[in-house]
């Protein structure tokens, strides 16, 4: 999901520029948490929920280190931009320097619950998932959710549809969305909810421009990207403080885990104190989830499948003899949220020769492995590795921005170097052409770079030798290294140290 201008790439964004999410917006009062109906009780690990009274008292400063920006230290610490600007005097967000003593707003941090609520592998969209039949299990409810539909692309489309796009795009298991709109809005229960809950079903915030994100696609596409930030920030070591609407500041459990703190982190960007601390304990969100899916296995609630698992052998995604443009380092595979999970190259064409910043290349993007495709679908190609059909189980691969002319058939199996499309802008949102290449296994987007997951150790992103590095916090920012090369993700076009090639 990216953008390029006629002689740059680069992507176009709304969400800050580091993992972890915090609120900055109000909540709409129309979307109060509904009164839930009894249900059975749900197998829940718990401990004495969350303190009503502040635990410890956040230190006054704070000490700038190499590759902070002031978002990220505004999220990572409870707090917002311009708070920071205001009591530091900053007139520039960007004029930081490591060793620079900032001070910080004196709050009161409160301790959240180490109620477990979701097993990682219920929140990913990985094996089993697609099992599931959204459009069947949609249409049985006796709400409205089955007769709500929104325009995408200008093609009205129904709700089950909206809601498999969505898991497919961010991976996030269907369930999971489905039981967000019960419990915010009541839409696969309730037949008399209002016009406006149907277009606003889960609170998102308006977009930083201030225009509304209006319809069920845009609602869940914001619920799944801030469900994946914070899975991912659990992932590495990121998720410190959550900042609520109301000005409470909550520093997560320990104990937690990242299909936990998925959940913390959506609720804290909509809810206030008093509904936040409801939604996440065992009679909240979780026991919806439970009266529509059944009560969640926690048995194994940490999902380890991917620590030390070797990546398999990859090549560069184009032809051997060709030199490409590395425009993009470490970004979101499908939104800012997805671990930064993704690399950018740009195509070699001739930009004398074209007339606008989109345009379809003359360059095909190519198999990086053997495989079979497992979906294409509007600009985008899912090369599966291990052949089974299912982008849901082993490694794959993701291919963005390929152009549907060209573009290679889905069902189709492929050898590495094939061609499989175009770069150009379709899919996602692009306003230049480009190629975006993202890897997941079992459905978990796998980081490019992930110099603070010593917890979750992650295989480096290698392609015929040339590995990424992300800079801390920054995304799109990065190098790859091969032995004793090293180019820097330059936006730029013909740049000499972001040529790359085999």
């Amino acid at each position: 999901m990216c953008a390029l201008a006629i002689a740059t790439l680069a992507c176009v964004r709304d969400t800050p520029e580091v993992v972890v999410i915090t609120a900055t917006f109000e909540s709409s009062a129309s979307l109060a948490v509904p009164t839930e109906r009894p249900v059975e009780p749900v197998e829940v690990i718990t401990v004495p929920t969350i303190q009503a009274a502040p635990v410890t008292v956040q230190p006054e400063t704070y000490v700038v280190q190499p590759g902070d920006s002031l978002t990220m230290i505004a999220i990572n610490n409870g707090t917002t931009v311009d708070a920071l600007l205001q009591l530091n005097a900053l007139s520039d967000p960007d004029a930081l320097y490591p060793g620079q003593v900032l001070a910080l707003p004196a709050s009161d941090l409160i301790d959240g619950p180490s109620t477990l609520l979701l097993a990682d592998s219920a929140l990913v969209r990985g094996p089993g998932s697609a099992a599931f039949d959204v459009e069947a299990f949609v249409n049985a409810q006796p709400g409205v959710l089955k007769s709500v539909r929104d325009d995408i692309n200008e093609i009205s489309t129904g709700a089950a549809e909206i809601v498999n796009r969505v898991a497919l795009e961010f991976s996030v298991d269907p369930r999971v969305l489905l039981a967000l709109l019960e419990y915010r809005s009541g839409l696969l229960s309730r037949r008399d909810v209002p016009e406006s809950m149907q277009t606003d079903p889960i609170g998102a915030p308006p977009y930083n421009s201030g225009i509304r994100r209006e319809g069920l696609y845009l609602q869940l596409a914001w619920a799944a990207d801030n469900l994946n930030a914070g899975f991912y920030s659990h992932r590495q070591s990121r998720l410190r403080i959550l900042g609520l609407p109301d000005g409470t500041r909550i520093r997560p459990s320990p104990s937690i885990n990242a299909g936990t703190a998925a959940l913390h982190v959506l609720f804290a960007r909509t809810l206030s104190s008093a509904d936040w601390q409801r939604a996440v304990a065992p009679n909240g969100w979780i026991s919806t989830y439970a009266r529509l899916f059944g009560s969640p296995d926690l048995s194994s609630p940490v999902d380890r499948s991917l620590d030390n698992l070797p990546q398999p052998p990859l090549s560069l995604p184009f032809a051997a003899d060709e030199t490409w443009f590395f425009t993009g380092g470490p970004h979101g595979g499908w939104g800012s949220g997805s671990a930064w999970a993704a690399l950018d190259f740009g195509p070699p064409d001739d930009l004398d020769l074209v007339t606008s910043s989109c345009y379809i290349s003359d360059y095909f993007a190519r198999a990086a492995a053997d495989g079979v495709i497992a979906r294409t679908d509007e600009g985008t190609v899912v090369l599966d590795l291990d052949g089974d059909g299912d982008e849901s189980t082993g490694w794959t691969l993701l291919y963005l921005h390929l152009a549907s002319r060209d573009r290679v058939e889905e069902g189709k199996v492929v050898q590495a170097g094939d061609a499989l499309g175009r770069p150009s802008c379709e899919g996602g949102f692009s306003n230049g052409t480009h190629l975006h290449l993202a890897r997941r296994f079992n459905g978990e987007w796998v980081p490019a770079s992930c110099e603070s997951c010593d917890a979750f150790p992650r295989a480096p992103f290698d392609m015929d030798g040339w590995v990424a590095f992300g800079a801390f916090g920054q995304e799109y920012q990065g190098f790859l290294r091969r032995g004793s090369e090293e180019i820097i993700a330059e936006q730029l076009r013909n740049v000499a140290n972001n040529e790359i090639s085999a």
